[in-house]
């Protein structure tokens, strides 16, 4: 194998490591956090640290679980027992597991003077599962956290080095899970070269100085009026939620699963944008990110008329305006991305509609992972010629 090759599949491998280690990282700290507040009596803080910790690992457990069922026969030859693999999950371990399960598909690939195309495929088809699972955990449990933390720390008018590294871990977490999305995207792309390295810095920086400043006014709503933020997350939610459904979504195996899809993607787009389905994603983005930053000057403008309440000592004079310029370079960054950097593909047609694919194997055909592919066929629009055509005849990727 030459040595480029090998030097791909190594750097790879050391984030693969780098990726485990930050999440175990950020688990750590929040559990750290919810054991030193319970400690110093402030059992809410702590109950509601371990509630998103918990709710998130279900739902994280519940879509690995999922996927592995509806993955062809045969494909996971390596994998223990099915009652095995139900106890992993059952004991929050299923994700964890698939991140030890992918390094060791990686180390193998490396260690091998010649790897074959389906150990090849079959490491990158694990690493794409993980991909999707670690930005679902940073919107379910590690961006909520960041809010929370924040929140707390307004409350209270001070920072503790617990919440501080609790807070650090959760910027490192999400930065971490958008480049490795984005990457995770590029793998599925039909012509690779069409996105570079710096498409993806400019997607992780506009991502970023986007979310920052909804992390602040949601956490300033939630320091000012604490027993009201769950009213207006669930307001919110059931909208987007809404919004989701009438957008047709088809990307889990069944109908219960697909409401977990669903339920999931509301709750990222709660905090930043996620494209669900092909064609006029231009308006839904337009759509959403107004919708967003109304909400958001709302709830700053909210704060404005009550910031009496908060204790003195806290410098938002600082934070806000550097929020604000955060959010103008953001849509700049945004708007650069989208329009010199976002490319148009050439999607060849599949006989098989989104993620679906539910047979056994074949023993020639190299495993593709549909779901990742499904996502970037939203993300990454058509070609205009190609657009043109599906319009004419194609039907769910048959043409």
């Amino acid at each position: 194998m030459p040595w480029s090759s090998r030097a791909v599949l190594l750097r790879d491998l050391i984030l693969g490591v780098l990726g485990t280690a930050a999440f175990l990282l950020d688990l750590g700290a929040d559990l750290w956090a919810a054991g030193q507040y319970a400690l110093s009596g402030r059992y809410l803080w702590a109950a509601l640290v371990l509630a998103l910790l918990v709710l998130a690992s279900v739902a994280l457990q519940l879509f690995s679980w999922v996927w592995l069922r509806a993955d062809p026969v045969g494909l996971h030859e390596s994998q223990p027992p099915g009652r095995c693999l139900a106890l992993l999950h059952f004991l929050q371990l299923g994700y964890l597991y698939r991140c030890l399960q992918g390094l060791q598909q990686g180390l193998l690939v490396w260690q091998q003077e010649e790897p074959s195309e389906f150990d090849l495929a079959y490491a990158d088809f694990l690493s794409l599962d993980i991909s999707m699972l670690r930005l679902f955990e940073t919107f379910l449990e590690t961006t909520p956290q960041l809010t929370l933390g924040l929140a707390i720390v307004l409350q209270s008018g001070r920072a503790e080095y617990y919440q501080w590294l609790s807070i650090c871990t959760s910027f490192l977490g999400i930065s971490w899970a958008l480049l490795d999305y984005h990457q995770a995207l590029r793998t599925c792309l039909p012509s690779k070269p069409l996105l570079s390295l710096g498409s993806s810095v400019i997607y992780f920086l506009w991502n970023l100085l986007l979310l920052g400043p909804r992390v602040l006014a949601v956490a300033l709503f939630s320091a000012l009026f604490p027993h009201y933020v769950a009213l207006h997350f669930l307001g919110l939610w059931l909208v987007l939620l809404l919004w989701i459904w009438l957008q047709g979504t088809d990307f889990m195996p069944g109908p219960a699963s697909e409401w977990l899809y669903r339920a999931t993607v509301a709750t990222i787009l709660y905090f930043s944008w996620f494209n669900v389905s092909e064609g006029h994603t231009r308006g839904r983005a337009t759509i959403h990110l107004a919708f967003l930053l109304s909400d958001s000057v709302l709830l700053v403008v909210t704060w404005v008329t009550h910031s009496t309440w908060l204790p003195v000592g806290i410098p938002l004079h600082m934070w806000l305006p550097l929020a604000s310029v955060c959010l103008l370079l953001g849509l700049a960054l945004r708007l650069v991305y989208y329009r010199w950097l976002h490319p148009s593909c050439r999607w060849e047609p599949d006989r098989v509609d989104g993620a679906r694919s539910l047979s056994p194997l074949p023993h020639s055909q190299l495993p593709q992972n549909r779901r990742m592919i499904h996502l970037a066929r939203n993300f990454f629009p058509k070609a205009k010629d190609q657009a043109a055509l599906s319009g004419k005849g194609e039907v769910n990727g048959v043409l």
